[in-house]
Order: C-alpha cells, then structure tokens, then sequence
C-alpha cells in the first residue's frame, strides 16, 4: 500500500500535468507564476453644479478622472472608474450630458440615487462634489451662493443610512457661509471619512521649485495675486494656507480677519512696514516699476492675525501670477515663490492636473492628502473677510476687524511637497469619446 507521497495522481492533475507539459513543448517555455489580477479601480460618484463649458471646473476634474492626468512631465491613466454622475443644473449642461453618453456613465436625477448607483445603500468608493460655475445668486456681501453644502448634506444623509463612509473630494471653498462649512468638517470627523478640496494653485507648477520645510521660523507672509472677488480671493488664501501651515509650532489657529478696500489698503500698508516691505520684495524680484501695485483699479487686501502672534495679508494685484512672500528669522531677504501662467491650456491638459492627482491619491489610498483643517482655515478666512465690510446693513470700505475664536485649530502639517515639476501639459484636445 502507497503511502501519501506516492499516491496516484487524480484524474484531474494528470490533466493538469499533461496541460503543462503540452503548453512548454510547444512555446519552448515552462509556464511562470499567474499574474495577480490588476486592481480593481475605486468607483466614483461625481456631483457637479454644472457642466455646459469647456472651461468649467466640472470639465476640467472630471474629465481628468475619466481620461488620466498630467503629473511630473508624464500623462498618468486614470486610476478610478467614474461610475455615476449627478448634474444640478442639468438643462443647461449639454456638454456633460453628452460626454456622459459617449462614456455610459448614468446620469442620475438626485444625490441619492448617484452614490447608491439607483439603489438603497451606499454603493460607491468616493465622492467628488464639484459645486462650481452655473447661474447661482450673489448675495450683499458679494458671496455666490452655490449649494456646496446642499450637495454634501445630502451624502452624508446616506453614508448615516448605510453606516459606512467614503472619501469626499469639495472643489474650493467648503462654503460661502461658516456655519455651514464647520458642520462639513466636523462631519467628516464624527464619520470618520477623508475630506479634502481647497484650490488647485498650492498644487501648481512653482518658482522657484521648492517647498518651504516643516518648523520654518516664519515670522510674517503675504499673498499677492488676483483677489477682485470671494473665489479669486480663495485661491490666493488657500496658497497662504498651504505655506503658513509650515512654520515653527505648526498651525495655531486664526485670531482675527479683516478686509480693507480701496486706496485705504496704501495706507493700512504704509503703517505696516512689514506687509510693505514684503510687497517690495515681490516688486522687485519680478523687476516691475515702482508703483505697479498701487496702480490697480480696485485694490483690496485681506489682513490675517494668527494665535501664536504670525501676520499676514492677501493683496489683490496684477502681473505676478500667484506669489507668496515670507520674512523669515534668521534670512536677510525674504523667501519669494511663485505659481505663473494662467493655468492653460484649456484643452485635456490643463494644469489643474496636479489637484485630480491627489484626489486620486485619497480615492485609491483613503488618505487626507493634507490636513483638512487647512481647507476649514482657508474657508473661514474667506468668509470673514467678505463679512468684514458689513455691519447692520451697513458697508464700509475699512473693514472691522472680527475676531474669530471659532477657528482655534491647531495641526502640524505632515505633507511632502506637492507641486508640479517637470515638463508642463502639451496642448492637445480632450479625450471626449466624439467628435466635437
């Protein structure tokens, strides 16, 4: 009687031996390991306000998400499945409907229906809400009242249902409205889920290529860029953000916000020698003439007192693209980087792709690409701001100064650099699966 080792072979590994043999004797090779199945790809619900131009945010995320981004001087494919997608205003979003057919993606009639895929339970791996562009209201103050957070409540009411939650991408601002924007953020946490938006200029391509080091002795800073109104002003305070959130100690919350408007912003600025020196240091590291910045037809700067006792400005100009300015202990000169260009080309390769990169990063990781504490910070400075000018119905152009003690948040920013480098996106026409 055989014992175990010698035992016949079953009739189903004598095929599988006379299988193998069969496979080398005719390719020359014997067979290697199986290779392991390909990933399976998160699948996405995208939420938009609108999508009936080129050069709407909706087009220029989704499209990266669909088709594959440029990151690094490479076009990298898409890592996610783009599986439903939800359009607010969609009479007027032709151009989203149409690609949506040329891809089979469904387009759902609300919120709900897009994340459970039609059904009852959450039923997808990440939400991208894109509440930006279309015909929406503007308020006094001059906020645009976009339904960012409708969009939001209405998935976090099913992630509740389901008692699961998925990472959740919030193009710019969380909101115009505070109250709104902080039930956001704490939401993410009380679920427990990944949350990250903001702009895509901290993203963008640099100059100097560097990225200001973790526990940097920065003393004071300032923002340069186009500020005219609530979303220009955004992304220049979300690059604020993105650097300041570097310093020694980390983060420790904003103290107060002020908006100053007019040719009031030179006189605030003459009587701060700090802020006035750090403008001259933009001035003169792009050779423009003295008096460039004074010369703009609507100036404005957004003034940001930190609880650890850090200053900075945002100040509306022209010619510098987006460039941050930093006096730092210890450096004689200060710290100057830019992001320049108008970020073109509007075609498939727009440089937003840096922003779709990280996005994918937290959809595929399930990891925060930052702390969303700065998206919060961002967002409260802006809103504040706007509020700034306005009392009891009231506008000044001399905004009061508003304490914040709401926004005592304190983190330490844990983030590599995230900027784009190397060879900037070709022109090239978007992927749209027709012929336009």
């Amino acid at each position: 009687m055989s014992n175990s080792q010698d035992s016949p072979l079953t009739r189903r590994q004598m095929i599988g031996v006379t299988g193998m043999a069969g496979l080398a004797a005719l390719t020359g090779f014997a067979p290697g390991p199986v290779p392991p199945p390909a990933p399976k790809k998160p699948r996405i619900a995208c939420l938009v306000t609108y999508w009936g131009a080129t050069r709407s945010h909706a087009d220029w995320i989704v499209t990266k998400l669909l088709d594959g981004y440029w990151w690094q001087g490479a076009h990298m494919p898409s890592r996610v499945e783009v599986a439903s997608v939800y359009i607010h205003q969609f009479d007027t979003s032709g151009l989203g409907q149409k690609i949506c057919k040329s891809k089979n993606i469904p387009i759902f009639k609300t919120v709900g229906e897009a994340v459970t895929l039609g059904g009852k339970e959450l039923a997808v791996d990440g939400v991208v809400i894109v509440g930006e562009h279309g015909e929406y209201p503007t308020n006094l103050k001059g906020q645009w009242m976009l339904p960012r957070w409708w969009l939001y409540q209405q998935v976090v009411r099913v992630f509740e249902q389901s008692k699961r939650s998925v990472p959740v991408f919030n193009d710019k601002h969380l909101s115009y409205n505070w109250d709104e924007a902080k039930w956001m953020f704490d939401k993410s946490r009380e679920l427990g889920f990944a949350l990250t938006g903001g702009s895509s200029i901290p993203t963008y391509f640099r100059k100097p290529e560097i990225e200001i080091d973790t526990e940097t002795p920065i003393k004071t800073s300032i923002v340069v860029g186009g500020a005219s109104d609530e979303g220009a002003l955004f992304h220049c305070v979300d690059v604020l953000q993105a650097f300041v959130e570097r310093r020694k100690g980390g983060e420790t919350g904003v103290r107060s916000v002020q908006c100053i408007r007019g040719p009031e912003t030179w006189k605030w600025t003459e009587s701060n020698p700090w802020a006035a020196r750090l403008l001259e240091s933009v001035r003169t590291s792009f050779d423009l003439k003295p008096g460039h910045f004074q010369a703009i037809e609507r100036p404005n700067v957004c003034i940001v007192e930190y609880n650890d006792g850090t200053k900075a400005a945002v100040f509306s100009a022209q010619g510098v693209g987006w460039t941050y300015a930093g006096e730092i202990e210890g450096q004689q000169k200060p710290t100057v980087i830019s992001m320049l260009g108008w970020p073109g080309p509007f075609a498939q390769y727009h440089a937003s792709n840096s922003q779709p990169h990280w996005i994918t990063e937290m959809m595929v990781t399930g990891k925060e690409p930052f702390e969303a504490e700065r998206l919060l910070l961002s967002t409260g400075i802006v809103a504040y701001n706007m509020e700034s000018n306005w009392e009891n119905g009231r506008y000044s152009a001399v905004g009061r100064r508003i304490e914040t003690p709401f926004m005592n948040m304190t983190y330490r920013s844990a983030r590599g650099p995230q900027f784009s480098k190397g060879e900037r996106p070709p022109n090239v026409p978007y992927m749209r699966g027709f012929a336009e």
